[in-house]
């Protein structure tokens, strides 16, 4: 059985973290996170596939949350507020899970192209699972492709907004300001 030290992975990321922010995510290599880590790249290897993954890591299982938490909604809610209710649960549980390290990373990416196509690829399977569940639901298929994306774009508001001030308001009150928001925007129309 290894023996693997406590809190490597959080060494890891905070090496990383504070690597990207001083030199730029694409100036930083894994050596340099490993050595700021005190660690070995093998040992960065069995927590992280490649220096992405440092910001990404566990973002696969997102449109899988979702898509559970659409399908789980109460039956006699609408497409729409079965999405609403799927985004309120599965941010503020995303919320909690990256909470220490959230601003760090929104600026990282947020500076660089490749993290931020990385970003869109991620938010285009949750779309795509999003819109699966919707259909699962019964909505027709051009309408739960809608939702979707406009699900999509809630849930990227709304967390980016809660990033900001992550002390204001929890995520799940920010999911509801942003789908209010649109509200009121297709009301003006």
């Amino acid at each position: 059985m290894p023996r693997w030290e406590q809190g490597t992975e959080d060494r890891l990321r905070e090496a990383a973290l504070a690597l990207f922010l001083e030199h730029g995510y694409e100036n930083v290599t894994v050596t340099q996170i490993t050595e700021r880590a005190g660690v070995t790249r093998r040992t960065f290897s069995r927590y992280f596939a490649d220096k992405r993954d440092v910001l990404f890591a566990g973002s696969d299982q997102l449109p899988a949350a979702l898509a559970d938490a659409v399908l789980k909604a109460d039956p006699g809610l609408t497409p729409f507020e079965a999405l609403l209710s799927a985004l309120e649960r599965v941010g503020d549980t995303v919320a909690a899970r990256v909470a220490r390290h959230a601003a760090q990373r929104q600026a990282i990416v947020d500076s660089s192209t490749e993290l931020k196509e990385r970003g869109r690829t991620k938010f285009a399977a949750v779309s795509d699972a999003l819109d699966a569940a919707l259909q699962q639901r019964g909505a027709a298929p051009p309408t739960a492709g809608m939702l979707a994306n406009v699900g999509v774009a809630i849930f990227r508001t709304a967390f980016g907004r809660w990033v900001d001030e992550p002390d204001a308001a929890a995520c799940s009150v920010r999911m509801r300001e942003a789908a209010d928001e649109l509200a009121q925007a297709l009301d003006r129309r």
